[in-house]
């Protein structure tokens, strides 16, 4: 087991890290930017160092400054959360050549699954379902309009790299297509250095579901379930669940049985979310491969029981799978709410400042992921998630119930935050039904 581990990210994820090191008997380094100087959680880890300025670039985001805080206070070990440096094959190579271990997968094993294109050619080596769409990388306007007029429109632009949305575009017909293509290039390049875009066939009641899978080093891989992240806006997720509402048994051991498979294939260790959208008959197709822990890797460890931040510690530091496959089991249902500092009311602008009046929810079977406090300021450089609150039930109606109870509970003053879209989606009545497609919460909005 390693003795200290340096944490390369900032609030709830950081916390989290910290909490499971410190149950693991392991130190913590607490890297932070002056924007999050003197936030709470950082007394929390056992040393705490300034890494830059506020902006994510001269801090989280700056891979030498990260590693000259590893090497001066003797971390064996560095876990990238998720966001900033979490899937940046560059940083995990910086990591081993310094000596220290990346909690993560390999810098191969991250290219091979982190790249769109590349993991759907494995994928379908491993005859993990797939979109039709273009076999790797369109060179320009002409080869997607080949594509699209070979598997009929609509059609979606992704980037090759990264997510969040960027560097995807929908085209109903040639002229979106091409001046879709162009825009997702640009804004792909711009966002992840890398401006390669690809082409799929487009569904447009699609849900969205996602298996946790966890590798060791030793060629072991375990499935924890799946999730829906269907409610989401503009590809972000707001609400997530496990399991996946209406999906039958069936089809459930299929798709994570692929998502195994694929894992395997990248001869990969640690955690990863392989993530597919499922028509309405549940037919699915792979959509992308999160090579990390995932911000809602909570919704799982109410199901199952299992930790995913302490077992992936344990396997980056050599340990083999403390569990197998038939050691998963599912118990009641479980829902996320991501608690962002955003005003609903004026298209989800940030809403950052001094949080004056904190008062979380509590009782049986509510879990607060949160670094917020009253006196906390929302600083304006990071995304605006500032907390994650999570129920679990016997039942998914149940869980709904105290969802609703929770979030009634819950109060966050004076910025505007995301709990009153949150407590009217728990009264919805095609949420309640279950199995809502990825545009649901879209189409709502503009009533």
């Amino acid at each position: 087991m390693f003795s200290r581990i340096l944490i390369a990210n900032r609030g709830e994820i950081a916390l989290r890290i910290i909490r499971a090191c410190r149950e693991l008997g392991v130190e913590t380094v607490a890297v932070y930017s002056e924007a999050d100087r003197g936030a709470p959680y950082l007394r929390l880890a056992d040393q705490s160092i300034c890494i830059g300025g506020g902006p994510a670039s001269e801090s989280y985001l700056n891979i030498a400054r990260i590693i000259s805080a590893a090497e001066i206070s003797n971390a064996d070990a560095i876990h990238p959360g998720y966001g900033f440096l979490a899937e940046n094959a560059h940083f995990a190579e910086v990591c081993r050549d310094c000596r220290i271990e990346f909690i993560g997968p390999t810098p191969e094993a991250m290219a091979k699954l982190g790249d769109k294109v590349a993991c759907k050619q494995l994928a379908k080596q491993n005859k993990v379902p797939l979109f039709p769409g273009s076999e790797g990388a369109v060179a320009d306007e002409d080869a997607a309009v080949a594509v699209a007029k070979k598997i009929g429109y609509p059609v979606i632009i992704k980037a090759a790299a990264g997510g969040g949305g960027r560097g995807m575009r929908v085209a109903n017909n040639e002229v979106t297509l091409r001046a879709g293509l162009r825009q997702a290039q640009q804004e792909a390049a711009a966002a992840f250095g890398n401006g390669s875009v690809f082409i799929e066939k487009f569904l447009e009641r699609a849900r969205h579901v996602e298996v946790q899978v966890l590798a060791d080093k030793h060629g072991e891989a375990v499935h924890l379930c799946e999730r829906d992240c269907s409610v989401q806006r503009r590809h972000q997720k707001l609400i997530e669940e496990a399991p996946g509402p209406g999906i039958d048994a069936k089809r459930r051991d299929e798709v994570c049985k692929a998502a195994v498979r694929l894992v395997k294939a990248a001869k990969y260790h640690g955690a990863a979310t392989v993530e597919f959208l499922m028509d309405e008959k549940q037919n699915f197709s792979m959509l992308e491969v999160n090579t990390r822990v995932q911000v809602e890797h909570p919704v799982t460890e109410l199901i199952t029981g299992l930790d995913i931040v302490k077992t992936m510690i344990r396997v980056a530091a050599g340990e083999p799978m403390p569990f197998k496959q038939k050691d998963v089991h599912i118990k009641g249902h479980a829902i996320e709410c991501r608690i962002n500092a955003e005003d609903v009311a004026r298209n989800f602008a940030p809403s950052a400042g001094v949080i004056t009046r904190f008062e979380p929810p509590g009782g049986p079977g509510v879990r607060l992921e949160t670094h917020v406090v009253t006196g906390y300021r929302v600083p304006p450089n990071y995304d605006s998630m500032i907390g994650k609150l999570l129920v679990h039930d016997d039942d998914r109606a149940s869980a709904i119930r105290r969802m609703d109870r929770a979030l009634r509970e819950f109060i966050i003053e004076p910025i505007k935050t995301t709990i009153p879209l949150h407590r009217d989606l728990m009264s919805d009545a095609a949420f309640n039904k279950g199995g809502v497609d990825i545009h649901y919460l879209e189409r709502l909005l503009k009533k």
